[in-house]
C-alpha cells in the first residue's frame, strides 16, 4: 500500500479550521491531545528551613521588553479567525489586564484574506496596560508582504510579534504547507523591518540550541521553546482527518518532539544564546512556572489550561487560575529564600542525574 498523500485534499476554510481546533482542545473528554512529558518532574528546588524572608518582601514582577508586568507568566497565542476564537481572546485579554501579564493572539494570517475580521484581533482595547502579542506563521513570513504585515502590527497596537514554527502541524493537515525552505531568511528580513520585537516560537515540538542559534543570527528578540509535554498539534489535526490511513500515519507522531524542560535547560546553559527564553509546552500549574523560571526562563507560557478555563467560566476563571499560579510561585520563592525573580534564578534549583544524562546525550546532536 502506498503512503497516503495528506496534501491531496481540497483546501478548507481557515475560519472553520480554527473553530474546529478550539472545539478539539476544549473538549478533553472527547479528544486526547496532550502527549509526552515535559521532564519538569526531574527538577527540584533546594528547600530552606530558615529562609529569612517575609512574604511581604516577595516581588514576582519582571518586565516585557521594558514594560513592567506583575509576574513572569505569558498567556500564550491560541486561536483566532473564528467567532469562538474572538470571544475566547476577548476573555483572555481581560484576564491579562486584570492580572498584569502579557497576552498573545492567534495567527493574523486571515487578515490578509479577510481584513473585515480585523475587529477580532483588536485586543488592545481589552488589555490597554499590558503587552499584547500578534502572531504569524513562519512560512507566511516568506510568502506575505512584509510592508502589509508591518501595517497590521501598527493597526493592532501590539507590543511584539510572535512567529510560529509549526512544520509538524502542517504535515498533519490535509492541505498544510510542505515547503519550509527560506523561512530563516524571511524571519531575518521581517525582524529588520518590524517596529516591535519578534519572538520565534514552536507549537509543541520544541526549539533546540542549533535552531535557536540560527534564529539569534536572524535577529529575533526572544525564543519560545514550546516543547513537548502539552498540546500535540499533530494529534489535534489527526482528529480532523477523515481517512483512517491518514490518521494512522499521524498517530505515529504522538510522542514526537523534545521535552520542554530539556530544551529550556539546553538554551539557558548555552553561552551563545543570550536572548530571553520563554518556556511553554505542557506548563499546567504554578510549580511548573516556578521550575521553568528557576531553570532560567524569562516567562512561562500557558495555553490549554487557560482556554479550558475560559470555556468553564470566562475571564474570571482565568484570573482565578493565574492567581493560583502566582500564589504557588510566591510560596516557592519564600521556601527558597528568594525575594525577587533574579534570586529564584540563582542556584535555587537542582536536577536529577537522569535529566543531566539525557541532556548530555541530546546536546551531542546540536552541533550542526
Amino acid at each position: 500500500m502506498s503512503t497516503p498523500d495528506l496534501s491531496a485534499q481540497p483546501p478548507e476554510d481557515l475560519g472553520v479550521r480554527k473553530a474546529k481546533h478550539l472545539e478539539i482542545c476544549i473538549q478533553k473528554d472527547a479528544y486526547a491531545v496532550e502527549t509526552g512529558t515535559t521532564l519538569f518532574d526531574h527538577i527540584h528546588f533546594a528547600h530552606r528551613a530558615i529562609p529569612e524572608v517575609s512574604m511581604d518582601e516577595i516581588d514576582t514582577s519582571t518586565s516585557f521588553f521594558g514594560t513592567p508586568i506583575s509576574m513572569p507568566l505569558l498567556i500564550s497565542s491560541m486561536t483566532g479567525g473564528s467567532s469562538g476564537g474572538y470571544a475566547a481572546n476577548k476573555e483572555l485579554a481581560k484576564a491579562a489586564q486584570a492580572c498584569g501579564v502579557p497576552v498573545g493572539m492567534g495567527s493574523i494570517r486571515i487578515l490578509f484574506r479577510k481584513p473585515e475580521v480585523a475587529d477580532h484581533f483588536m485586543l488592545k482595547r481589552f488589555a490597554p496596560d499590558v503587552p499584547v502579542i500578534a502572531n504569524i506563521g513562519g512560512v507566511q513570513t516568506r510568502e506575505l508582504n512584509h510592508s502589509t504585515l508591518v501595517e497590521w502590527i501598527k493597526k493592532l497596537e501590539v507590543q511584539a510579534l510572535a512567529v510560529h514554527l509549526n512544520p509538524g502541524q502542517e504535515l498533519a493537515q490535509a492541505d498544510g504547507d510542505r515547503d519550509f525552505s527560506g523561512v530563516v531568511a524571511a524571519i531575518a528580513r521581517l525582524a529588520e523591518a518590524s517596529p516591535v520585537p519578534v519572538i520565534a516560537k514552536e507549537t509543541g515540538f520544541g526549539i533546540g540550541p542549533a535552531d535557536a542559534r540560527r534564529l539569534v543570527d536572524a535577529g529575533v528578540s526572544a525564543i519560545n521553546v514550546a516543547g513537548r509535554g502539552g498540546t500535540n498539534w499533530m494529534a489535534v489535526e489527526r482528529y480532523r482527518l477523515g481517512d483512517a490511513e491518514q490518521q494512522a500515519v499521524v498517530k505515529e507522531f504522538d510522542t514526537w518532539g523534545l521535552p520542554t524542560a530539556l530544551l529550556l535547560a539546553s538554551l539557558c546553559r548555552d553561552e551563545r544564546i543570550t536572548l530571553p527564553v520563554v518556556a511553554s509546552g505542557g506548563l499546567r500549574n504554578g510549580m511548573d512556572l516556578a521550575k521553568a523560571v528557576g531553570l532560567g526562563a524569562w516567562l512561562g507560557g500557558y495555553a490549554l489550561p487557560l482556554i479550558r478555563a475560559v470555556d468553564a467560566g470566562g475571564s474570571e476563571a482565568v484570573i482565578t487560575l493565574i492567581e493560583r499560579f502566582r500564589s504557588v510561585l510566591k510560596n516557592v520563592m519564600l521556601l527558597t529564600g528568594s525575594r525577587t525573580i533574579d534570586d529564584l534564578q540563582s542556584d535555587r534549583i537542582f536536577t536529577e542525574p537522569v535529566f543531566e544524562a539525557t541532556l548530555s546525550e541530546y546536546l551531542k546532536t546540536q552541533t550542526y
